[in-house]
């Protein structure tokens, strides 16, 4: 322990101490973890998917089953990092685990359903330029089928069409956030190359994007 911040090594100490001072360093513990599980459930999930008693009850079942966790692999810290950082790993695992299986309870639509008349509100297409972002949707829906990969067109629909958040794909697909993160920009960049060759976007407005 001597080779320990002295914050983490005071948590450590705490948690492996008396039993009094194990229920106040239990206490603290879990008010940190509910503080960071109930801002990151609010930074991951749009209002229409989590938010009030729900938000609240998620961010609880994070924070208990992270505390639950840290506590059973107390003695396995190693002071790589500070102990609050290395207990924020624990509570952002869970929270991404509790996110996907709450979405999925109750799923808004299927995922690999596709239903692109949502597309021009997602994204707040004005409706005086029908014509235009019509055209560009007829083209957009087109390159989803015709130059993405199987996997490419399952997250790009996921996410783009159905709004399903990343966590819940993450459970869904077995993977892991950045893999996901690699698919869709792989995905976005083929279907802006296809749309610029088609005119229906310019090069410069395709760089910007």
């Amino acid at each position: 322990m001597e080779l320990l911040d002295p914050d983490s090594a005071e948590w450590v100490r705490s948690l492996e101490g008396t039993e009094v001072a194990r229920e106040a360093a239990k206490v603290r513990l879990h008010a940190m973890l509910l503080r960071i599980a109930r801002s990151e459930v609010r930074r991951r999930t749009q209002p229409s998917q989590i938010s009030g008693p729900e938000l609240d009850d998620v961010a609880h079942q994070a924070a208990a089953d992270a505390m639950v966790a840290i506590i059973a692999k107390v003695r396995q810290f190693r002071g790589d990092s500070r102990f609050t950082t290395w207990a924020y790993k624990f509570v952002i695992f869970e929270v991404s685990t509790k996110i996907g299986r709450h979405f999925w309870r109750n799923p808004t639509v299927p995922m690999d359903a596709e239903d692109w008349s949502r597309l021009p509100d997602r994204f707040g297409l004005d409706p005086a330029c029908e014509l235009e972002w019509r055209a560009l949707v007829e083209e957009l829906h087109r390159a989803v089928d015709e130059v993405l990969t199987d996997r490419q067109r399952q997250i790009f629909v996921a996410i783009v069409l159905n709004a399903v958040p990343l966590d819940a794909l993450v459970l869904e697909l077995g993977s892991n956030r950045n893999a996901i993160y690699k698919t869709l920009f792989d995905a976005r960049r083929k279907l802006r190359i296809a749309l610029v060759a088609k005119g229906v976007v310019d090069t410069e407005s395709s760089e910007r994007s």
